[in-house]
C-alpha cells in the first residue's frame, strides 16, 4: 500500500536501465513507470500526478520526438495544471524549444544526472502545491471576507492582514493606492468584515460625478431645490444607513464639497438641498485615493481637516510592479475565469507570456493585467496564450530562453511566494519546498532576497 505522504511522480521513459534508476532517485515521491504514449496517459489519469518526466524519443519512434510531443500535448490537455520536465538528447534543443512552447514547465538534456533531475522535479511540485493552495484561498476568500483579493507577496499580504485586523471596527479608513490596485476591492472586504456586513455598501466615484451634480448625489434633495427636482430624493449617504459608505477618488472632491462632508464627518448628519431639517445617518465611512493628498494639502487642493478626519487608519495598497509573483498568480486566475465563462479551454500560458508578464512594468495595474487576459482569452487561436495574444511585440531572441536564469527566476518566485504564504515562517517555508533551512538560508543569499526574522520559529 502506498504510504500517503509521498507525493505521485510519473517518469515516462522506454529504457528499462534508466527507468530502474530513476525508480529510487526521489525521495519523498511515490514513482510510477511507463514506457509509452498509451500507458503514459493511463498512469496520469490513474494517479494524477502534480509532476512528469517525460522522454520525447518515446516508441514507436525513439529516434524522433514527435512520440514525446504528442504524448506532452495529451497530457496537458488531460491535466493542463501538471508540471511536466521533458528529457531529451544532448543534441535536441529545438525539440525541448518546441516542448516548452507546448506547455512544458522545463526541459533536461541527457546524460541525466539523478541528483539534478531531482531538484527539478522538486521546484516542479512546490510551484504545484502553491498555485493549488493559491486558487484554493482564492476560492474561499468571501468566506474570510477578502474576496476578490488574490495574492502572495509579502507586501500584499500585510496589506491584507491590516484590512483583517480593521475590519472588524468603525473606525474611518483611508485606502491609498494607484489606479487599478483594486482599492474598491479592500473598501468592500472592510465592510464584509464589520458587523455592518448585512447592511447597504454605497459606493460613490468623486471623480466620475460633475460637481454640480455631487452635492445632490452625495446629500440628496427637496421637491423643488431647483430645476427639475420633480420629487424628494435621499441622498447615497442616506442610503447607506446602517452600513458602509464607500467615497472613492476623494482626492478629487472639490473644496465647497469638502467642507460640507467635513460636516457630516463631525455631525454625523445630513441636510438635503432644500430640506429645512438635519437628517442623522449611522454608517462607517470609507476613502480611497491614488493622490498625494499631502502634497494636495500645501497646494490648496484638500483640507488639512478633513484629511485628519478620514485617516484615522491609513491602507497602502502596492502597485503590481511591487508584488512580487502576483502578476503570474494573477494571470492565471484571470485565465481559468474567463476561460470558464467564455467556454474556452488553455493549456495555460506560453513561455513568452510567462517572460513578458513577470518582466512588464503594469503601468494600469491589475486591472489593465485582467482586461490583457480577457482579451487574450476571446482572442487566441491556440490552446495556450501567448506574448502577442496579450498585446505584447514578440521578438526571435528572447533572453528568458536562457536556462540558467529562467531557473534562478522561477527559484525566486516560488521562494517569495512560500515566505508569503507562511508568514515569513522560515521552517514552514522550506517544509512547503521540500528543503531544509539551511537550504533555504542559502538559496535565499544566492538570489539576493533578503532574509527574514524567523517568525514563530
Amino acid at each position: 500500500m502506498m504510504n500517503s505522504k509521498l507525493r505521485p511522480l510519473l517518469v515516462v521513459e522506454d529504457n528499462p536501465g534508466l527507468q530502474k534508476q530513476l525508480k529510487w532517485a526521489f525521495e519523498g515521491y511515490q514513482v510510477y513507470l511507463a514506457a509509452d504514449r498509451e500507458s503514459a496517459l493511463q498512469q496520469l489519469q490513474q494517479h494524477q500526478p502534480p509532476v512528469v518526466t517525460l522522454d520525447l524519443g518515446l516508441p514507436p519512434d525513439p529516434a524522433n520526438a514527435s512520440e514525446g510531443l504528442a504524448a506532452l500535448a495529451e497530457m496537458l490537455r488531460i491535466a493542463p495544471e501538471t508540471k511536466i520536465i521533458v528529457v531529451t538528447g544532448n543534441d535536441d534543443r529545438s525539440n525541448a524549444l518546441k516542448a516548452i512552447a507546448l506547455g512544458a514547465y522545463d526541459f533536461y538534456q541527457k546524460p541525466v544526472d539523478p541528483e539534478i533531475l531531482a531538484l527539478i522535479v522538486n521546484r516542479a511540485s512546490s510551484l504545484h502545491e502553491l498555485e493549488m493552495e493559491n486558487r484554493r484561498l482564492a476560492a474561499e476568500s468571501g468566506g474570510r471576507g477578502l474576496d476578490g483579493i488574490v495574492c502572495s507577496s509579502p507586501s500584499m499580504l500585510a496589506a491584507c492582514r491590516m484590512v483583517e485586523k480593521v475590519g472588524p471596527t468603525d473606525v474611518t479608513a483611508l485606502i491609498r493606492g494607484d489606479s487599478g490596485t483594486g482599492k474598491e476591492l479592500f473598501a468592500r472586504a472592510l465592510h464584509q468584515l464589520s458587523s455592518r456586513r448585512n447592511g447597504a455598501f454605497v459606493a460613490v466615484n468623486c471623480a466620475a460625478i460633475p460637481e454640480t451634480l455631487l452635492e445632490s448625489e452625495l446629500f440628496g434633495y427637496e421637491k423643488g431645490a431647483f430645476t427639475g427636482a420633480v420629487r424628494q430624493t435621499p441622498g447615497k449617504i442616506e442610503y447607506a444607513d446602517g452600513g458602509t459608505f464607500f467615497l472613492d477618488e476623494i482626492g478629487d472632491m472639490p473644496l465647497t464639497i469638502q467642507a460640507k462632508l467635513l460636516r457630516f464627518l463631525q455631525e454625523r448628519s445630513i441636510e438635503r438641498l432644500g430640506g429645512p431639517k438635519s437628517i442623522p445617518v449611522d454608517v462607517r465611512v470609507l476613502c480611497a485615493t491614488h493622490q498625494d493628498l499631502s502634497n494636495a494639502i500645501r497646494t490648496g487642493g484638500f483640507r488639512e481637516d478633513l484629511y485628519y478626519r478620514i485617516s484615522a487608519i491609513v491602507i497602502e495598497v502596492p502597485s503590481l510592479r511591487e508584488r512580487e509573483g502576483d502578476s503570474l498568480l494573477l494571470a492565471r486566475v484571470f485565465l481559468d475565469r474567463y476561460a470558464l465563462e467564455n467556454g474556452r479551454k488553455f493549456t495555460g500560458f506560453a513561455q513568452d507570456a510567462l517572460e513578458q508578464i513577470q518582466a512588464y512594468s503594469w503601468p494600469g495595474n491589475v486591472r489593465e493585467l485582467e482586461n490583457r487576459v480577457r482579451r487574450a482569452v476571446i482572442l487566441a487561436e491556440g490552446r495556450q496564450i501567448t506574448a502577442g495574444d496579450l498585446g505584447f511585440e514578440t521578438t526571435v531572441e528572447s533572453p528568458g530562453l536562457d536556462l540558467r536564469h529562467a531557473r534562478e527566476a522561477a527559484e525566486r518566485t516560488v521562494i517569495l511566494r512560500a515566505l508569503g504564504i507562511h508568514n515569513q515562517n522560515m521552517s514552514h517555508t522550506a517544509a512547503a519546498l521540500g528543503i531544509s533551512r539551511p537550504s533555504l538560508y542559502n538559496l535565499m543569499k544566492k538570489l539576493d532576497i533578503g532574509t527574514v526574522e524567523d517568525n514563530g520559529d
